[in-house]
């Protein structure tokens, strides 16, 4: 494997992960009701700061 590949690999899931923490951080700027309505779970809450946080400060602190 070489290093390009590597960092092609880790990018990616960096795109990736941060692309879900937005997603997830839109939803829970809606209303309670929309997101019921949509069947968006409540797994804890809105103003967890794992939620919303940054991907990248969590990978910094997590090395």
């Amino acid at each position: 494997m070489s290093i390009l590949s590597s960092i092609a690999r880790i990018a990616g899931e960096y795109t990736a992960t941060r692309a879900r923490h937005r997603a997830a951080r839109t939803l829970y700027l809606l209303p309670l009701d929309i997101r019921k309505d949509i069947g968006w779970p409540e797994p804890g809450d809105p103003r967890d700061p794992e939620i919303l946080s940054s991907p990248r400060s969590r990978a910094v602190i997590a090395r």
